[in-house]
C-alpha cells in the first residue's frame, strides 16, 4: 500500500511539472500546415546602453511548417519541413529614418539573389522525443545562410517536462534546463557549457583580462502540444577588468508566433525516414545542426603592403610617444594576423633601420605561425649587426599574450645554437622563463616543450660554472617561478656571492605566500641574522622582506625588531622604515607587528629613534571600489652616503588579482674608495659596480650595466655624460582578447579587446666628487591605447560597436643625496605629469554592397599631475637641490 502511494505521488508531481497534454516534445497534427511569423533581431551597444540607442538589424519572414512523416511505431518520431518565405531585412532603430541603410533597398538587393534563393529553400528536421536527430539541407549552400536556417530549426527542439539535460543545436552541445508549468515552458541554456569549435584567446592575468557573461532564455507558449508563441533572448556582455568604460553588449532576440493553421499535405507512408527523405528530394543531405564557421568576403580590401604604407609614418621614432602610434600598431597587428609569411617577409626586408624595430614589435605580437616563420627567417642570431632587432623580437615574445608551444620550442632550439652576442643569448633564456610561466598559467604545464624548458633552466642552474651563467638561469627562474626550483634558490641565496645571493633572494620574493614554507623561512632567517656567514646589506634586507611578507610568526617578527640597533647605521634606519611602512599601510603583517610591539623589550625609544637617510614608503596612486594602483619605494644607502639600492615598484589590483606593472631597481657597490670612506661590514672587497634591473608587466628583463669594475668606472667618469640609459623601449601588445561567438539565431559575432603600449623606461646614476653628491633618475614615458570591438555579421549586413580610450603620460623619480655631512641630505621626488584622457565610441551598420551608417562620439578630459609622498625627512634639501649651482669645468659625472 505504501509503495502504491509513493508511485501515485511521483506520477502527480511529474504530471504537474509537465505541459498538459504531452510529456515529450512538440507534436504536429497530421495533414495540417502551420503558418507562423518569425523574426530575429540583434542589438549592439555599451554594457549599460539602452536598446533605443543601439545599432543592429532585424531579419523577418513567414514560416511554413508541415509534418511530412510520423513513425507508425511511435508518435514521437517525426520528420517536419520548415520553409522561410517573404524574407525582409530592416534596421532595429526605427528613428533612423532616411539614414537607414535599408531605405529603398529590396530584399534581393540587400541579401543577394543567390542568398535569398538559398534562404527560401526548405530544410527537414528529424525529431525523436522532441530532440533533433538529424538536420537535412542542400549541399554547397552559403554557410552564413545555412546558419540562419539552423537557428530557426533549433527552436523546434524542446521538451514539455521539467528537467536538466544536454542538447545539440546551433550553439553546440549545451547543458539546458527546462521549467514547465501549465501551458508555458522556459528553456535556459548554459552558454558557458556549450562545446563548439571556435577560435579565441585571452590574456591570462585578470588585471589585464576581460570578463564576459552570456545568458540564453527561451519561453514557449504551448497549445495542443505545439508552439503558438515563442520568445528567445540571448545576451553576451564583456568588460575590461581594469577599465570599465571598455565594455559592450550584444542582445539577440528571436520571435516565433503562430498565425493560423490550414489543410496541408497528407503524411507520406513508410517506416524508414531515409526513404521518405529521398522521396521528397534526393538532393537532401544530413548536415550538422551545430553552427559552422564562415568568413565574409572583403571587397576592395588593401594588401598588407598597402596597409603598411599608411601605418609606417605613425611608427617613426619621433612619433612613438603619441597615442596615434599605438593605435596604428594595434590596427596593423590585425592585418598581420591574416597575412601570409611571404607578404610579411617582403615588408621586413624592404624597411629602413629607423622604423624596422617597431615593425619587428608588430610582427612578433601578431603571434601567428606565418608571422613567427617570417621573423625567424629575417633575423640572424649568429650576427651581432642586428642586436636591437633581436632584442625587440625577444621582449615581444616575453610579453606575448597567448604564446604557443611552437614559440617556446623555437627559442629552446635557438638557445642551443650559436649567437653573435652573449647579451642576446642571456635574453633568450630569460624569455624562455617568461614563456614557461605564461603557458603554465594557461594550464599547459605538461606540454613537451614546457617540460623541456623547465629541465633546461633547472639543470643549467644546478650545473652552471660561470657567474654569468648562474645569473642568467636565476633570471630565467625569476620569470618562470618554478616551485621545484626553490631548493636551488635557497642554496644560492645562502651560499652564493653577493650579486648571486641577492638575485636568488629577490626571486623568492616573487613567489606566492603558500610557497614560502617554514623550511624556506628558516633559511631566510639564517641569512638575515648571519648565523652562518656574513652577507651584504642588500641580501639581508631582501631576506627580511620575504619573511615579513609571508605570514611571519611572532618570534620571526620579534627577532627582526630586536636586531634593529645592532645593524649598520643605514640598515638600522632602513629596517625601521620597513616596519613603520607595514604599520602605516596596514599590510598583512601589521597585526603581528602590533602584537610584538606590545613587548617593551622590542618596542622602545632607543630602537625606534635610529637616524639615517634610508627609507621605505608605500602609497596609493589611484583607488576605486573595484581596483587600486599602488607604488612603493625603498632606498638603502651605504654608511658613507652612496646609494646601495633603490627599488621602485608599481602594482595594479583588480579584485583578488594583481599585476606587477613595473619595477626599476638601481644598484651600486664598491664606490667608497672614491670618497675615501670605510665600507660597511661584509662589503670590504666589493668591485665597483652600478646597474639597473627592471620588471615590466610581470616579466623580468635583462639587467643593464652602467659600469663594472674600477677601470670601467674611471673611464666612464671621464668620457660619459649623465644621459640616461634605456632599459626598455618599444611597442607592447598588453591586452589581447578575441572571442568568436555563434549566436543561436544563426548570426556570427566577434568580440575583440586590445591594449597597446608605447613605452620608454630609462635610468641614470650620476656621481659628482666636486659637489660630493649622487643622483639617481628613473624616467617612464608611455602612450596607452585600449580598443574594444564587437560585430555581428550575417555575410550580407554587418553591425558593429567600437569603443576606445587613450592617454599619454610621463612619470619621473629622482633621488639626490649630498654626503658632505652626516646624516646625509636627501631629496626624493616622484612626479606624474598631467595627462590627457580621451574616449571614443563608434557605432555602425554596413551592407556588403558598401552602403553604411556611422555614428561617432568623443570625450576628453585632463588628468591632473601628481606629486607622490616618499617619506622624505629632509624636505628642505629638495629646494636646495634644484637651486642653480655654479658651473664647474670638472667632468665628474657618469
Amino acid at each position: 500500500m505504501i509503495l502504491l502511494a509513493v508511485l501515485f505521488l511521483c506520477f502527480i508531481s511529474s504530471y504537474s511539472a509537465s505541459v498538459k497534454g504531452h510529456t515529450t516534445g512538440l507534436s504536429l497534427n497530421n495533414d495540417r500546415l502551420y503558418k507562423l511569423t518569425y523574426s530575429t533581431e540583434v542589438f549592439l551597444d555599451r554594457d549599460k546602453g539602452s536598446l533605443q540607442d543601439s545599432v543592429g538589424y532585424r531579419i523577418s519572414s513567414s514560416v511554413d511548417v508541415v509534418l511530412l512523416w510520423r513513425n507508425p511505431d511511435g508518435d514521437d518520431d517525426q520528420l517536419i519541413q520548415i520553409t522561410m518565405k517573404d524574407v525582409n531585412v530592416e534596421s532595429v532603430n526605427q528613428q533612423r529614418g532616411e539614414q537607414s541603410i535599408f531605405k529603398g533597398k529590396s530584399p534581393p538587393k540587400i541579401i543577394g539573389k543567390e542568398n535569398l534563393e538559398a534562404l527560401r529553400r526548405p530544410v527537414l528536421l528529424h525529431l525523436i522525443h522532441g530532440k533533433v536527430k538529424e538536420f537535412y539541407s542542400y549541399q554547397n549552400e552559403p554557410v552564413a545562410i545555412e546558419n540562419l536556417k539552423r537557428g530557426l530549426a533549433s527552436l523546434f527542439q524542446m521538451q514539455l517536462s521539467s528537467g536538466t539535460t544536454n542538447e545539440v543545436d546551433i550553439s553546440g552541445d549545451c547543458k539546458v534546463t527546462y521549467q514547465a508549468h501549465q501551458d508555458k515552458v522556459t528553456k535556459i541554456k548554459a552558454l558557458d557549457s556549450c562545446k563548439i569549435e571556435r577560435s579565441g584567446f585571452t590574456t591570462p592575468n585578470q588585471v589585464l583580462g576581460v570578463t564576459s557573461k552570456a545568458t540564453s532564455v527561451t519561453t514557449y507558449k504551448i497549445e495542443d502540444s505545439f508552439v503558438v508563441a515563442m520568445l528567445a533572448e540571448e545576451t553576451h556582455a564583456f568588460g575590461l577588468n581594469s577599465l570599465q568604460t571598455i565594455s559592450g553588449k550584444i542582445v539577440s532576440k528571436q520571435k516565433l508566433e503562430l498565425r493560423t493553421t490550414e489543410e496541408g499535405p497528407r503524411l507520406k507512408p513508410g517506416k524508414q525516414v531515409a526513404a521518405i527523405i529521398k522521396a521528397v528530394d534526393s538532393k537532401y543531405v544530413a548536415l550538422p545542426i551545430v553552427g559552422q564557421v564562415f568568413q565574409s568576403k572583403c571587397k576592395g580590401c588593401l594588401s598588407l603592403s598597402e596597409h603598411w604604407h599608411f601605418t609606417r609614418k605613425h611608427l617613426q621614432p619621433d612619433n612613438l610617444s603619441k597615442a596615434e602610434a599605438v593605435r596604428s600598431f594595434l590596427a596593423f597587428i590585425q592585418h598581420l594576423r591574416t597575412a601570409k609569411k611571404e607578404e610579411i617577409l617582403q615588408i621586413l626586408k624592404a624597411e629602413n633601420k629607423e622604423v624596422l624595430p617597431q615593425l619587428v614589435d608588430a610582427v612578433t605580437s601578431a603571434q601567428t605561425p606565418d608571422s613567427l616563420d617570417a621573423i625567424l627567417d629575417f633575423l640572424d642570431f649568429k650576427s651581432d649587426s642586428s642586436i636591437i632587432l633581436q632584442e625587440r623580437f625577444l621582449y615581444a615574445c616575453g610579453f606575448a599574450s597567448h604564446p604557443s608551444e611552437e614559440l617556446l620550442r623555437t627559442l629552446i632550439s635557438k638557445f642551443k645554437g650559436s649567437f653573435g652576442s652573449n647579451d642576446i643569448r642571456e635574453t633568450v633564456m630569460i624569455v624562455i622563463g617568461a614563456l614557461v610561466r605564461k603557458l603554465c598559467q594557461n594550464e599547459d604545464c605538461k606540454l613537451k616543450a614546457v617540460v623541456e624548458a623547465k629541465k633546461l633552466i633547472l639543470r643549467g642552474l644546478e650545473k652552471a660554472e660561470k657567474k654569468e651563467d648562474t645569473m642568467m638561469y636565476l633570471l630565467a627562474l625569476k620569470n618562470a617561478l618554478l616551485p621545484e626550483g626553490i631548493p636551488l634558490l635557497l642554496k644560492y641565496a645562502e651560499a652564493g656571492e653577493g650579486p648571486v645571493s641577492h638575485l636568488a633572494t629577490s626571486t623568492l620574493q616573487r613567489f606566492d605566500v603558500p610557497f614560502i614554507t617554514a623550511e624556506v623561512k628558516k633559511t631566510l632567517n639564517r641569512i638575515y641574522h648571519q648565523n652562518r656567514k656574513v652577507h651584504e646589506k642588500t641580501v639581508r634586507t631582501a631576506a627580511a622582506a620575504v619573511i615579513l611578507n609571508s605570514n611571519p610568526s611572532y618570534m620571526e617578527v620579534k627577532n627582526i625588531l630586536l636586531s634593529i640597533g645592532e645593524l649598520p647605521k643605514e640598515m638600522n634606519k632602513y629596517m625601521l622604515s620597513i616596519v613603520q611602512d607595514i604599520l602605516r599601510f596596514e599590510m598583512p603583517a601589521s597585526k603581528m607587528v602590533r602584537r610584538v610591539l606590545k613587548d617593551m623589550v622590542a618596542h622602545n625609544y632607543d630602537r625606534f629613534s635610529k637616524t639615517g637617510s634610508s627609507s621605505a614608503y608605500t602609497g596609493y596612486m589611484e583607488r576605486s571600489p573595484h581596483s587600486a594602483s599602488t607604488y612603493s619605494l625603498d632606498i638603502l644607502y651605504s654608511g658613507s652616503g652612496i646609494l646601495r639600492r633603490s627599488n621602485l615598484n608599481i602594482f595594479q589590483y583588480t579584485g583578488k588579482a594583481h599585476l606587477h606593472s613595473s619595477q626599476v631597481v638601481i644598484e651600486a657597490q664598491g664606490l667608497e674608495a672614491l670618497i675615501a670612506a670605510t665600507p660597511d661590514e661584509g662589503e670590504e672587497n666589493l668591485d665597483s659596480y652600478a646597474g639597473m634591473s627592471a620588471i615590466l608587466f610581470d616579466v623580468q628583463l635583462r639587467p643593464v650595466t652602467f659600469f663594472n669594475g674600477y677601470s670601467d668606472l674611471m673611464s666612464k667618469m671621464l668620457t660619459t655624460s649623465s644621459d640616461p640609459i634605456s632599459v626598455v623601449k618599444g611597442l607592447i601588445l598588453l591586452i589581447d582578447h578575441s572571442q568568436e561567438l555563434q549566436l543561436q539565431s544563426g548570426l556570427k559575432a566577434n568580440m575583440e579587446v586590445q591594449g597597446g603600449l608605447a613605452i620608454d623606461i630609462s635610468g641614470a646614476m650620476e656621481f659628482s666628487l666636486w659637489y660630493r653628491e649622487s643622483k639617481t633618475r628613473v624616467s617612464n614615458r608611455v602612450a596607452l591605447v585600449i580598443t574594444g570591438d564587437i560585430t555581428v555579421d550575417s555575410s550580407f549586413v554587418k553591425a558593429g560597436l567600437e569603443v576606445s580610450a587613450e592617454t599619454e603620460a610621463a612619470m619621473e623619480f629622482i633621488s639626490t643625496v649630498q654626503f658632505s655631512q652626516y646624516p646625509f641630505l636627501v631629496c626624493m621626488q616622484m612626479d606624474k605629469d598631467g595627462a590627457p584622457f580621451r574616449q571614443f565610441e563608434t557605432k555602425y551598420e554596413r551592407l556588403s554592397t558598401g552602403r553604411g551608417y556611422i555614428s561617432r562620439r568623443r570625450k576628453e578630459r585632463l588628468v591632473a599631475g601628481s606629486e607622490f609622498p616618499l617619506h622624505q625627512e629632509n624636505s628642505e634639501m629638495c629646494k636646495a637641490v634644484f637651486a642653480p649651482q655654479p658651473e664647474s669645468n670638472s667632468n665628474s659625472w657618469f
